[in-house]
């Protein structure tokens, strides 16, 4: 029987009670209890902790006598598997998407969107067209790549992935203890990586090899993302001494100073290629999409001079469907519409050279449905200065929109104070509509296995997701997988400091952040377009939740994505700007 990594426990084993305070990493490695118990028995001492981070510099280890029962340590590692058994109590308004559902039937769901009124008059998104635009195929192809096609081996991805397959690729799924065992060896292999227990982890890891599999089930292939991340952290452990001294550190992509083991960069367009993929196999991009230009169209109304400032713009995928939304607008499509790209900083000439291409290209579009587009590509790195009116080019009788789609994380560096300066910079703006949209996880905790046992958690789900999606040989999903999230996980478990981007966040601490720097929720009314948009993709096991002003889209039970709008109170906008609250 085939397993997945469970995505959500929170009755049975929270993992905020598991590390209680983060105590003892030691508690969840085996092998470092025999390690220091066989230390003890010929009278050496144990070797201490040490961390070679700043987030940790300053961090006590608690000690805790307590040794852990092998039945202790199964009920943790227990934890990520699942059975048939979906644990949604997480949500507080559920909304699942059931494929047989009868309103469904014979229709396709341009016609859905025709027959519902969201009570903003003609405004709409139009799901079915967003997918063929975005992908670059009709919905007549979406079952085609949904069934998959032969692995061509000549492909240099699956290539690569020949090259580093375990013994295990192509052998299917593994029984329960098997999963067991490899989710010990994972743990053990952090909590040695994060000691700096150089020995242990090589151990570790040779272990694991021979158990994870880029082609196998969802458990083996995100196991084998994690263990590639713990290799690359072990390397430059080695290598460096310490994190701290940026050398040879991998870059925000996982560039950098790649190992042997390590695989090859991937190009501009092998990345822009798995994103479009994960576009057409998954909701998780479409729905921050759709919740986002919902709420802008809904606070556009009776504006016609329009100004987006869209935060770490890498393409232009998410605006045509605005574009048509806002043309159909009872009070008719606004005069003009400017758009500035505020990139990451660190873009090459060849990816700020496709940006403007797409941007051309995207103006083009919007002329057809009668909208006058202007656009600024701003490549200095996003700090509290660059947001200024006067570096934005903002002027009088603009409404003004700030737009962040999956970036904000991304602003966080080192610190949260760095991404408060942000965001008050962009308070002082006066926006009518702050969109946010991100992954709902926290991976930016100070200690290393919190953020590792969380991000196998988080990712656990995202990969079967993609499992149910695609099937096992698809070299659509290997793509995904090695090309997109491979890298995240990457990051997030082999990188430190200001190369650690992937900072990602719960729903609770967006909500902390984004009111101490002046906004409030503006709430989303898109909850049934949401729904509709799913049934685009036809798979059952993603869920929709509204919590406090956040609109939540899970996988069986475990939120993935999160999106939400903010506005600036009345009493707080800057004197020049147009506010339109929701």
């Amino acid at each position: 029987m085939e397993l997945a990594l469970n995505i959500l426990c929170p009755h049975s084993f929270p993992l905020h009670e598991v590390l209680n305070n983060d105590l003892a990493i030691r508690r969840f490695c085996p092998a470092r209890m025999e390690q220091e118990q066989q230390q003890q028995q010929h009278g050496s001492a144990p070797s201490p902790i040490q961390y070679g981070w700043e987030d940790e510099t300053e961090a006590l280890l608690e000690t805790d006598q307590h040794s852990p029962s092998a039945s202790e340590v199964d009920q943790f590692v227990d934890s990520f598997f699942i059975t048939d058994h979906e644990d949604v109590d997480h949500f507080s308004e559920v909304v699942p998407f059931q494929p047989d559902d009868h309103r469904f039937e014979d229709r396709d769901i341009g016609s859905l969107v025709g027959d519902y009124d969201n009570g903003y008059g003609d405004v709409m998104i139009d799901v079915d067209r967003d997918i063929q635009f975005m992908g670059g195929e009709g919905l007549g192809e979406q079952d085609k790549f949904m069934s998959g096609s032969p692995i061509d081996q000549d492909d240099p991805v699956v290539a690569q992935e020949t090259a580093l397959a375990s013994p295990l690729e192509g052998s299917g799924g593994h029984g329960v203890d098997q999963g067991l065992h490899l989710v010990h060896l994972l743990l053990a292999c952090a909590e040695a990586v994060g000691c700096r227990d150089t020995q242990l982890a090589e151990s570790m890891l040779a272990k694991i090899w021979p158990c994870v599999s880029s082609f196998g089930d969802s458990l083996q292939r995100v196991s084998y993302c994690f263990a590639v991340g713990l290799k690359s952290r072990l390397s430059l452990l080695q290598s460096n001494g310490n994190y701290g001294n940026g050398t040879g550190m991998l870059t925000p992509h996982g560039r950098g100073a790649l190992t042997d083991s390590d695989p090859r960069p991937f190009s501009r367009e092998e990345k822009v290629e798995a994103f479009q993929l994960l576009h057409q196999a998954t909701p998780y991009l479409a729905f921050g999409y759709l919740a986002a230009n919902e709420a802008i169209c809904q606070a556009s109304h009776g504006h016609d001079r329009m100004h987006i400032i869209d935060l770490g713009m890498e393409h232009t995928l998410q605006w045509a469907s605005l574009f048509r939304a806002l043309a159909s607008r009872p009070d008719g499509p606004p005069k003009s519409i400017r758009i500035t790209a505020i990139t990451s900083g660190s873009d090459s000439l060849d990816d700020l050279s496709h940006l403007e291409t797409s941007l051309k290209a995207l103006a083009d579009e919007a002329m057809s449905v009668g909208i006058y587009l202007q656009f600024q590509v701003i490549t200095d790195p996003p700090s509290p200065l660059l947001f200024s009116r006067e570096s934005l080019n903002l002027r009088e009788g603009e409404t003004l929109f700030v737009n962040s789609i999956m970036k904000l994380h991304q602003y966080v560096k080192e610190s949260r104070g760095s991404l408060k300066a942000i965001l008050q910079a962009i308070r002082r703006l006066g926006p009518t509509l702050l969109t946010v949209v991100e992954q709902d996880a926290n991976h930016n905790g100070p200690f290393f296995l919190g953020r590792f046992l969380e991000s196998l958690h988080y990712y656990s789900a995202v990969f079967d997701s993609l499992e149910a999606s695609l099937p096992r040989g698809s070299p659509q999903r290997m793509r995904i997988e090695r090309v997109y999230y491979a890298e995240e996980i990457r990051n997030i478990v082999a990188c430190e400091g200001a190369e650690r981007m992937e900072r990602h966040e719960r729903a609770d601490q967006w909500r902390r952040q984004l009111g101490r720097a002046g906004f409030q929720a503006a709430g989303l009314k898109c909850m049934s377009r949401a729904r509709m948009m799913l049934s685009v993709y036809g798979c059952d096991g993603y869920s929709l939740a509204y919590e406090k002003g956040c609109l939540l889209l899970g996988w069986k039970g475990r939120p993935i994505m999160l999106a939400s709008a903010w506005q600036v109170p009345a009493n707080n906008h800057a004197p020049s700007s147009s506010s339109s609250p929701l």
